[in-house]
């Protein structure tokens, strides 16, 4: 018997969750996410070109072609949300999109990761896996217990 497992990241299931609140001047604007893990987010935030500086709970990237600049702070949730200056919203709204998108890569890069080491131990073993733009299918085969 064998065991197929399809994952998808995130935001390419569905419409990034993002919403974003256009500050009083321009050039200013806050962003809600739906991330969570703060290794995973700093990861992300480099796949999208920025450069990230941890400083206590606060996360700032740059990206040097925009000159943008968001501080991302945790809110009572423990969602990450950014706070845009030098760009106008429709433009933190896309580079939240973006980071959304490669933060979902991350995610299920670490899901496979703990799928592959932990699947022995479930009585599982990998019988092939198959890698496409946007999705990976494990097969996984049921080792049967010997008598």
């Amino acid at each position: 018997m064998s065991v197929s497992l399809l994952l998808v990241p995130l935001a390419m299931a569905g419409v990034a969750a993002v919403q974003a609140r256009a500050g009083k001047s321009d050039g200013v604007c806050d962003v809600r996410t739906r991330m969570r893990d703060v290794t995973l987010l700093g990861e992300a935030l480099r796949d999208t070109g920025a450069t990230v500086v941890t400083s206590g709970e606060t996360l700032t990237a740059v990206w040097g072609e925009t000159k943008a600049s968001a501080t991302f702070a945790r809110d009572a949730e423990g969602i990450w949300g950014a706070h845009f200056t030098g760009i106008q919203q429709d433009r933190a709204v896309e580079l939240v999109t973006a980071v959304d998108e490669a933060y979902g890569r991350r995610v299920q890069r670490a899901v496979l990761e703990r799928l592959r080491d932990q699947a022995p131990a479930a009585g599982l073993r990998l019988e092939s896996e198959s890698v496409t733009d946007d999705a990976v299918r494990l097969v996984f085969e049921v080792e049967r217990e010997r008598a």
